[in-house]
C-alpha cells in the first residue's frame, strides 16, 4: 500500500495521460512516461508506448455519449500501472521515482488558459508589433502599404 502522497502522484499521472492525448503535448508525455515506467528496460519501455497509444486510440475513438467513461475508466488503468509501478521498487527508488515522475508531470502541464498569452510589466517605444496568445496570425506593415 502506498502512501497517500504517492497515490496522488499517481492520480496526477493517470489525469495527464488523459488530458495530454489527442494534444500537442501527447508526443512528449508519452515518451516520457514510457520511459519512466520502463526503468531502463528498451522492451518493456516499448511495451509501455504500445499501451499508451492503446490509450490514445481509445480517447479518441469515444463515442460522445461515452467519452467521460472512457476518461475515467483510462485515468485508473494509468493511476494503477504507476501505483503497480512504485509499489514493485524499494523506499529510496521509490522517492527516486517519485521525484521524477513529479518532474515529468510538472513539464508535461498544459499552461493554463488563465496564464495563456499573459503579458506584463512592458514598454513600447517607437513602431512596435506584438503578439501573444495561442496558433495567431498577424500581419504588420510599418510605413506606407504596397
Amino acid at each position: 500500500m502506498l502512501p497517500e502522497a504517492l497515490t496522488a502522484l499517481a492520480a496526477a499521472g493517470g489525469a495527464a495521460v488523459v488530458q495530454a492525448a489527442g494534444t500537442d503535448a501527447w508526443e512528449g508525455l508519452r515518451s516520457q512516461l514510457a520511459q519512466w515506467l520502463g526503468r531502463g528496460d528498451a522492451e518493456r519501455e516499448r511495451g509501455e508506448l504500445d499501451r499508451l497509444d492503446g490509450s490514445a486510440a481509445d480517447l479518441a475513438d469515444a463515442e460522445p455519449g461515452i467519452a467521460e467513461q472512457i476518461r475515467s475508466r483510462q485515468e485508473a488503468v494509468w493511476q494503477t500501472r504507476i501505483e503497480s509501478m512504485l509499489e514493485d521498487l524499494g523506499n529510496e527508488q521509490r522517492a527516486r521515482a517519485a521525484a521524477e515522475l513529479r518532474q515529468l508531470l510538472d513539464e508535461a502541464a498544459p499552461v493554463p488558459a488563465s496564464e495563456a498569452g499573459l503579458v506584463t510589466g512592458n514598454t513600447f517605444n517607437g513602431p512596435t508589433a506584438f503578439q501573444a496568445g495561442n496558433h495567431n496570425q498577424q500581419d504588420v506593415h510599418f510605413g506606407p502599404q504596397p
